[in-house]
């Protein structure tokens, strides 16, 4: 009452806490303000959200260099960038990427004698990848539908994971193993007796790997069937014989 009295003496008005608002009626204020607009959720979530503060790149070397007067600058600030040279020496250090050569596969077990698949990887071993496919398409075995699906899905992997030409695959290796496990069942047979049915289970392997196409292997053929022509020349050829006839032929 006496602050109060002796202001109204010297000719001030007193001020009173309702001309400033307070925190409190500012964020009730706000709130009213964008419940009726976007909704009390918005305000809510727009107010606890994190501020992204953005400095400019002068600000932020001259909060560097603060720092670094007085003693309280990071250890990463001290470290220059690293030379064109290191960075190359580095690069060097690298591990290159790995160059397959070649790409295994096989088929699942399935309910098949290892002696009439082999056959079928006789068949295909040694063979370009597409001819391989081709005789499977056309074979009459009952297997050869399954291992036409393996060697196509064996092309697309080489090709795809491992970088390989699919015009130069071969299929170097093809091998033939059994089954971990084998179905033994009963096998009736003549006056009350009886014998063990082995239903046995096989896989098929390949390996491709790039080799020769089909338009070099004709190549190499014709050259080879051409150098053994020897032409009736003038000039003698010091060449041999190759299957001479008999001395007498009368």
């Amino acid at each position: 009452m006496q602050v109060a009295s002796s202001s109204l003496r010297r000719g001030l008005t007193p001020l009173r806490s309702s001309q400033f608002p307070s925190t409190s009626r500012a964020v009730l204020r706000d709130a009213r303000r964008y419940a009726s607009l976007k909704g009390p959720l918005t305000w809510l979530r727009q107010s606890l959200a994190p501020a992204v503060r953005k400095d400019s790149e002068e600000d932020i070397a001259a909060a560097r260099k603060a720092e670094a007067e007085k003693g309280q600058s990071s250890v990463f600030d001290s470290i220059a960038p690293a030379a064109d040279e290191e960075r190359a020496g580095v690069s060097a250090l690298v591990k290159p990427k790995i160059k397959h050569t070649e790409h295994k596969y096989s088929t699942a077990n399935f309910k098949i004698s290892h002696r009439k698949l082999n056959m079928l990887g006789r068949q295909i071993a040694g063979q370009p990848i597409d001819m391989a496919i081709m005789q499977m398409n056309f074979s009459e075995k009952r297997a050869s539908k399954r291992i036409k699906s393996m060697l196509v899905v064996a092309k697309d992997h080489a090709t795809a994971y491992k970088g390989l030409d699919a015009s130069k695959l071969v299929v170097d290796e093809a091998w033939v193993t059994k089954g971990p496990n084998v179905l033994k069942r009963i096998e009736p047979k003549g006056r009350g007796r009886f014998g063990v049915r082995v239903h046995p289970d096989s896989r098929l392997s390949v390996v491709l790997r790039e080799g020769k196409t089909k338009a070099e292997l004709a190549r190499e053929e014709r050259a080879r069937k051409l150098k053994r022509i020897v032409s009736s020349g003038i000039t003698r050829e010091d060449v041999p014989l190759r299957n001479p006839g008999p001395a007498w032929a009368w």
